[in-house]
């Protein structure tokens, strides 16, 4: 679904991080990456859930790289398939490649996505990693939890929480897709 589409009918209600703040919550999220990863003796992969976490794991490889002085591996998973709601009328899905740098089997994964919503994205990778291996120890990275789990799954290194409103739409926004980095909360025109 592209951009135009996600926002159509909807307006700006409130910005939650400009692009400084968007930069600082990345900060915190790779210092605590870091600071977990240190003991060990092989650094997290990091695996981007396509789309909006691809961009920002490519993002946290970098700054979780340089606090450790090593490099990080860095994947995309892909979950159109695996997604719970695919049969429930998503015309043509569009379905992305899933590109794991290295088998999971004894490995700490950090799932990485932009915002943590319901927990079904979550519950998906979870799913499709498992086709894969069996990693030590799965944990997951947010930018912004935006509150209203279905199920129980919560974010290990969280960037922003915030109290949403079921009918809000929490929007980020990146430099990479052509956009200033921001995060921002939008409703439907005229609520």
């Amino acid at each position: 679904m592209t951009r135009g589409k996600r926002l159509a009918g909807l307006a700006l209600d409130r910005t939650l991080l400009d692009a400084a703040g968007v930069e600082a919550a990345l900060a915190r999220i790779a210092d605590g990456i870091a600071e977990r990863s240190r003991p060990s003796k092989s650094p997290p992969v990091l695996l981007g859930i396509r789309t909006g976490g691809v961009i920002l794991a490519e993002r946290l490889k970098h700054l979780v790289g340089a606090r450790l002085g090593r490099e990080i591996q860095l994947g995309v998973i892909d979950i159109t398939l695996y997604r719970d709601d695919v049969s429930d009328g998503l015309s043509r899905p569009q379905v992305g490649v899933t590109d794991l740098p290295c088998p999971p089997d004894g490995r700490t994964i950090v799932l990485v996505d932009d915002v943590l919503y319901t927990g079904r994205t979550v519950r998906a990778a979870l799913t499709e990693l498992g086709d894969y291996g069996r990693p030590a120890r799965v944990e997951l990275a947010v930018l912004v939890d935006r509150g209203h789990r279905e199920l129980p799954i919560h974010g290990d290194y969280v960037g922003l929480t915030t109290p949403t409103v079921i009918g809000e739409t929490v929007v980020v926004s990146l430099t990479e897709l052509g956009e200033p980095d921001r995060v921002a909360v939008y409703k439907k025109e005229g609520a």
